[in-house]
């Protein structure tokens, strides 16, 4: 992040376009929560947006399977991509269980994540819910930016999470860029960081009471608009200047309010009963 104001991520929110994207995307949330079938089956939208979230998460690490396929398996502990996809779902489910803790404590969350898409595979055993050590590598299939060392990584870890615990005036739309944008370039595990910073935004969407019954998945979104789009919105990030940074948090705006057009097609549906 390359601002130096005392509340760095409310600054960004003053960038060229940024509050265009963050009105856009309360619009978007707004017009969802507002639909009739809201009121009665809110359960089964934020069922549904989880599993498509993590269909969406996985694919964008590297398991691209069909929705239905993903709804039909149990089992996930076969080959790489039944891996991800086990992680990404995981993890949806876990996101909205850490809200109290991410409050206080983003960093345990952030551990807590990891242990969760690692789950019971034995892979990276030894370091399994910790920041990776000099020397480990990081297998992260679509992130191909330098990977800062540990003692940076544990630095910028550490600053993002003081930012959290200490509020501030941002829009949950920049918090939630910024919390995605900055694990991505750090990757501090050494596996599933992909994953994890995608839940992480999740959590700052539902925790800031923006999407508090998590039915807008952004992970739909950051999926639909396709790999390319995302490093390169991303490449935006790493450059850190106003019109990158302004680019990364529009296209997580993007991303918000493709979600709430999959969820508000699901209203839909159910509202036909075809669902």
């Amino acid at each position: 992040m390359s601002t130096h104001a005392s509340d760095p991520l409310a600054a960004l929110g003053s960038l060229p376009g940024v509050a265009e994207s963050v009105d856009s995307v309360r619009k978007a949330v707004d017009r969802v929560y507002g639909h009739r079938v809201m009121r009665r089956r809110s359960n089964e939208i934020t069922s549904e947006a989880a599993l498509r979230g993590a269909r969406g998460s996985a694919a964008l690490s590297g398991a691209d399977w069909a929705l239905e396929e993903v709804r039909r398996r149990t089992d996930f502990g076969g080959d790489a991509e039944a891996r991800t996809v086990g992680a990404a779902l995981r993890l949806g489910a876990e996101a909205g269980q850490l809200l109290s803790i991410w409050r206080q404590s983003p960093l345990r969350v952030l551990a807590r994540l990891h242990l969760v898409a690692v789950g019971d595979s034995g892979d990276f055993v030894d370091s399994v819910g910790r920041p990776r050590q000099a020397g480990e590598a990081v297998d992260e299939p679509l992130i191909e930016a330098p990977l800062p060392d540990p003692a940076e990584v544990a630095g910028r870890l550490e600053g993002l999470s003081e930012l959290i615990i200490a509020g501030g005036k941002a829009p949950a739309l920049v918090t939630a860029a910024v919390v995605h944008g900055e694990l991505l370039a750090l990757r501090p595990f050494t596996s599933y960081n992909g994953l994890i910073a995608r839940a992480a935004e999740r959590i700052v969407l539902i925790g800031s009471g923006l999407d508090p019954k998590s039915i807008c998945p952004a992970e739909v979104g950051h999926a639909e608009q396709g790999r390319a789009a995302y490093v390169a919105a991303f490449d935006g990030y790493l450059s850190g200047t106003s019109e990158g940074m302004a680019a990364w948090i529009a296209h997580c705006g993007r991303a918000v309010e493709l979600g709430v057009r999959e969820s508000t097609a699901v209203c839909e549906a159910l509202q036909r009963g075809a669902a």
